[in-house]
């Protein structure tokens, strides 16, 4: 059996942070674990902190954002690396790209790693993107001659010719991003480390960007560690999968059952929709609940949607402030992977929709013949007003689950999981 090229090795990590205005400590924490050290004595902090889960209180000031991580990688393995915000994964490969040091464990490398950690991370906003290229270039350990062999195609693949002789600073985050990537995966590392930033890009770069990871994987043998919350690219890209949930690895393996196990932990963490906190948008009008009725107004359990029936979803707001506004909601739905199969705004079907100060309302959205196939769907959720734009937005608000039901009455066969028109009305 021929022995594994291990091209990056992580040996118990763990990193451990302060909270409050001290991210990492203080001199006199220094200066105590400096006088533990020279005893050759544990260092004294290992013993306290509680693992890093941002959705309760805790009794330290101590969080341990990664806890006890091992794991190796193979030359030529593109690695994905999923989990919830605040999970440990942008930490994680900030230690591997030695921005930060973790506090226990090492991390062993062969060869020069790349780093797509965030939008314009290496640049200069006064230089050009030219000057940048050879910047980039010089900190990854490039020779004059091996960058300038290279520019041509990376400034061609960013699509910034235009722009490539303009200061940075008057670069949209889009074409930083563009212009970044392409320097990373041109100039040739052994690893490339990449971080979301790829989402910043339109739709036609990141087919490109992710066409050029698997080249470099698979054509030139090069290694990609790949963060994303995009579960469809991680499966089309990655060859294997981590799951971080607090700081703690709790998968390793095949990419399927790894994206399995994170929705599925998405699932349990579903709350009351009044209760739920990872909200965005200015918050004066609020969704506070949602319930679901099937055909005879009986309200029903997200485990209970069948193909071809009909459904009526019951969204109440509540307007917190004083003034009376102009509002509408939205709705998007997706597959587990992340594809986007339809999306609508009461908008389109209602002139206005006027909710006065502290008053709760009913919008009502009526799906008939449920055109969907059997599986697991997410629903997201928003509202909008006249006043103040995006007043909330509920991500992954509901998963559903939709059971195809072989009917001659409803005659429903197969649905497309492509985007879909699903004929639907919006009602007060």
């Amino acid at each position: 059996m021929m022995e594994k090229d291990i091209i990056l090795k992580a040996d118990k990590i763990s990193k451990q942070y302060k909270l409050g205005l001290v991210g990492t400590g203080s001199i006199n924490d220094d200066l105590k674990r400096w006088w533990y050290k020279i005893r050759g004595k544990e260092n004294p902090f290992l013993k306290i902190g509680e693992s890093n889960d941002r959705s309760t209180k805790g009794s330290s000031d101590y969080v341990w954002a990664l806890q006890d991580i091992n794991f190796e990688v193979e030359r030529g393995e593109v690695v994905g690396i999923i989990g919830k915000n605040g999970a440990g994964k942008s930490t994680l490969l900030k230690i591997l790209s030695k921005v930060t040091s973790p506090t226990t464990g090492e991390i062993k490398t062969k060869g020069r790693i790349a780093s797509l950690l965030e939008v314009g991370t290496g640049f200069h906003g006064e230089m050009t993107g030219r000057e940048n290229i050879y910047l980039n270039g010089a900190i990854l350990g490039m020779t004059k001659k091996e960058i300038v062999s290279k520019i041509d195609e990376i400034i061609d693949f960013s699509g910034c010719q235009r722009y490539i002789d303009t200061p940075v600073k008057r670069y949209s985050s889009g074409m930083t991003v563009r212009l970044a990537f392409a320097v990373a995966a041109f100039l040739e590392p052994e690893i490339l480390v990449i971080d979301e930033v790829l989402a910043v890009g339109d739709a036609e770069f990141q087919k490109k960007a992710i066409g050029k990871m698997q080249d470099i994987s698979k054509g030139e043998g090069r290694t990609v560690l790949f963060v994303s919350h995009n579960m469809a690219a991680v499966k089309n890209l990655c060859s294997r999968a981590l799951l971080l949930e607090n700081g703690i690895i709790t998968f390793n393996g095949n990419v399927d059952n790894c994206i399995d196990q994170y929705l599925s932990a998405e699932r349990n963490d579903v709350v009351d929709i009044s209760q739920y906190k990872n909200r965005q948008g200015k918050g004066h009008v609020r969704i506070i609940d949602l319930d679901v009725f099937n055909d005879k107004l009986k309200k029903i359990n997200l485990n209970q949607f069948k193909s071809g029936y009909d459904y009526k979803f019951e969204i109440k707001v509540e307007n917190l402030s004083s003034q009376k506004r102009d509002i509408h909601i939205g709705m998007s739905l997706f597959s587990t992977k992340g594809q986007l199969l339809t999306a609508s705004g009461s908008e389109y079907f209602l002139e206005k929709i006027y909710i006065d100060g502290k008053e709760i309302k009913v919008i009502k959205l009526s799906i008939p013949s449920l055109p969907l196939t059997e599986g697991e769907y997410v629903l997201n959720l928003s509202c909008k007003s006249d006043l103040n734009g995006l007043e909330d937005f509920i991500k992954d608000s509901l998963i559903i689950n939709v059971e195809n039901i072989i009917s001659t009455e409803r005659n429903i066969t197969k649905f497309p999981r492509e985007m879909i028109q699903i004929n639907h009305d919006w009602s007060q």
